[in-house]
């Protein structure tokens, strides 16, 4: 699995049949205006639709995280199996919607329980190691480009470690750092692996899927850190 997911990343490097390359400035634009776009996406879901979200979730979890996998192995195989566009578009929303969904129905709850200072720090926090990490990366990009199968197998080993330990009751405070460090990596590993790609406009909302899912899953982690430090 890493080494065909590695193949399909090596392609995007070069141009294929039927594809046309774009200015680094286009490209740039393209890849942030995709990342923003998923952003106010969430943003709007998250103080927009809470209660629409809460309902969903509650009243039919099993259903919700069904469709959730469903969407999001569907956005996969959209995003990574094609080289048009419209299609990759497509797949990158099949994760922005349900992820959009779940952070409305976190963060009020996070909120009700009296932490919105943290929910804006994490915010904050995330954003501030990302802009970081993306300039580490440019200036690194060996480095991080390096990190690529380590990442993988650690994040593999760090999922089956957790749902062991969700089943065993035990806590997972441990896990939330590990999965804050794998994927800062993985935010310098993408924006390196961007930066290399063949200039085109799949390859650029790719690789802004790409780093959409290195954010979110690292502010998820942070929120629940630093609402833990908080508490205690």
């Amino acid at each position: 699995m890493a080494n065909n997911s590695q193949e399909r990343y090596n392609e995007r490097m070069y141009l294929q049949d039927g594809e046309s390359e774009i200015s680094t400035q286009s490209y740039n634009l393209i890849l942030g205006g995709t990342l923003l776009y998923g952003f106010l996406v969430n943003c709007f879901l998250v103080y927009f639709c809470a209660d629409s979200a809460i309902d969903m979730i509650d009243g039919n979890p099993i259903i919700f995280y069904i469709g959730y996998f469903v969407l999001a192995i569907a956005g996969s195989f959209m995003i990574n199996g094609s080289k048009n566009p419209v299609v990759s578009f497509i797949g990158y929303n099949c994760f922005v919607l349900p992820l959009g969904i779940m952070l409305s129905y976190l963060i009020y709850y996070y909120n009700a329980a009296g932490f919105q200072s943290t929910v804006i720090t994490a915010f904050a926090i995330t954003a501030i190691v990302t802009g970081v990490l993306m300039v580490l990366s440019s200036v690194f990009p060996a480095f991080f480009l390096n990190l690529g199968k380590a990442l993988f197998v650690t994040l593999l080993v760090t999922i089956v470690l957790e749902v062991i330990m969700m089943i065993a009751g035990a806590s997972l405070g441990i896990i939330d750092y590990i999965v804050v460090l794998i994927f800062c990596g993985y935010v310098g590993y993408d924006w390196a692996r961007a930066n290399i790609c063949a200039k085109t406009v799949d390859n650029a909302i790719d690789c802004a899927a790409s780093l959409y899912l290195d954010i979110v899953n690292l502010f998820v982690r942070l929120l629940a850190i630093l609402a833990r430090a908080k508490d205690n």
